[in-house]
């Protein structure tokens, strides 16, 4: 009696992109073992892409749903030998929101929107806000300085990344900091990474003192760790307004402006391709990297603030770090929809104490700019 050998398993997909609790646009890339004839790409379980493939590179654009999902990714070859790779925590974003340049310019109407919501606060705020996908935006005392609070951790994730080897594996010591700094806004977590790539909280708050200043971020100061309770376009567009309009008295220590906010959102997103500032000042943090630290900022938890009214809407997502103290709350991030994304930052204080008000300047600044952007 013969025996037939049974066939060689054939080799599963080398994928490139994307990779688990990252965000994605849509792109699924790798190789493939030899002999590989077809690339069978699934979202949530539906077929979304059948192609046959020449050689063993493949790069495919695909839709994704905006949110958490799984890709799986399978080859066959002309023997009819089949091989998946499965990645799950991808984060869905539309190719709409893809990183590109745009020349920004104020919107007048957004403009008028903006300086109506903030004149009924009761305190003093500064905003900016900017579609990614057309250029236009509006601001308000976007230039005058609030006590940074929690909004800062997102300098140090990227300061962190930029000195490591790679993007931090998954489980691993760094990977836990990040998510507890950004996703539930830890102060121990944050003091822990500046002294995981500083040496200390002082020597990891002037590495990214000096990043920020290298990709032109030059109104934040990091200023020292976090105190931890003892307790768990067209030239003739107007550009947008950067002024202090009103400036908060509140002494010294971390700081930032709402512009600097949303300039530091930016060249995150801009990273995820591998454009934007980032890209020089600080090659260590790799479009993986950025990639990553979007998925944290989606995965944030805070009181509702940017997305106050967006929860919820279908195809709208915010990727977001909040902070606040006693007297200031603020928000900054990026809203995502199906057409396009937009930049906002929100800061706001009072001396008496901040509280819902602000979260609720926060939340209609961000909506007013959504039916803006969508037109």
């Amino acid at each position: 009696m013969i025996l037939s050998t049974p066939p060689t398993p054939l080799p599963p997909p080398v994928l490139e992109q994307p990779a688990p609790s990252e965000v994605s646009y849509g792109t699924v890339s790798g190789t493939a073992a030899p002999g590989v004839r077809r690339v069978i790409v699934r979202v949530g379980g539906e077929v979304v892409r059948d192609r046959p493939l020449a050689g063993r590179r493949f790069s495919l654009s695909i839709p994704l749903p905006t949110g958490v999902t799984t890709v799986q990714v399978e080859t066959r070859d002309g023997a009819g030998r089949r091989s998946t790779t499965v990645v799950r925590d991808v984060f869905g974003l539309p190719a709409a929101a893809s990183p590109r340049f745009r020349a920004s310019y104020e919107d007048p109407r957004l403009a008028r929107d903006v300086r109506r919501l903030v004149a009924g606060f009761g305190g003093t705020a500064g905003v900016y806000v900017q579609s990614l996908t057309s250029g236009a935006g509006a601001a308000w005392n976007a230039r005058a300085s609030f006590p940074a609070a929690s909004t800062v951790k997102l300098a140090i994730a990227v300061t962190a990344l930029a000195h490591v080897d790679a993007t931090p594996r998954l489980g691993s010591r760094l990977d836990a900091l990040l998510r507890s700094m950004l996703i539930v806004s830890d102060d121990r977590a944050a003091n822990d990474v500046e002294v995981y790539f500083g040496g200390s909280t002082s020597g990891g708050s002037a590495l990214v003192n000096a990043l920020m200043r290298s990709i032109g971020i030059m109104d934040t100061e990091m200023y020292g760790g976090y105190l931890v309770e003892d307790r768990a376009l067209q030239a003739a567009r107007p550009p947008i307004p950067l002024r202090v309009e009103e400036q908060p008295s509140w002494g010294t220590g971390k700081r930032t402006t709402a512009h600097d906010l949303a300039r530091l959102a930016r060249a995150v997103w801009l990273a995820s391709a591998n454009l934007g500032p980032l890209r020089a000042a600080a090659p260590g943090f790799t479009r993986s990297d950025a990639r990553y630290v979007l998925y944290l900022l989606s995965q944030v938890r805070d009181v509702p603030k940017l997305d106050r009214q967006l929860r919820g809407l279908p195809g709208v997502a915010v990727l977001h770090k909040a902070g606040w103290i006693t007297r200031a709350r603020h928000d900054a991030g990026l809203v995502v929809w199906r057409g396009g994304v937009f930049v906002t930052a929100v800061m706001t204080y009072r001396p008496g104490g901040a509280g819902t008000s602000s979260d609720v300047l926060a939340g209609r600044v961000a909506a007013a700019a959504l039916r803006r952007f969508r037109g």
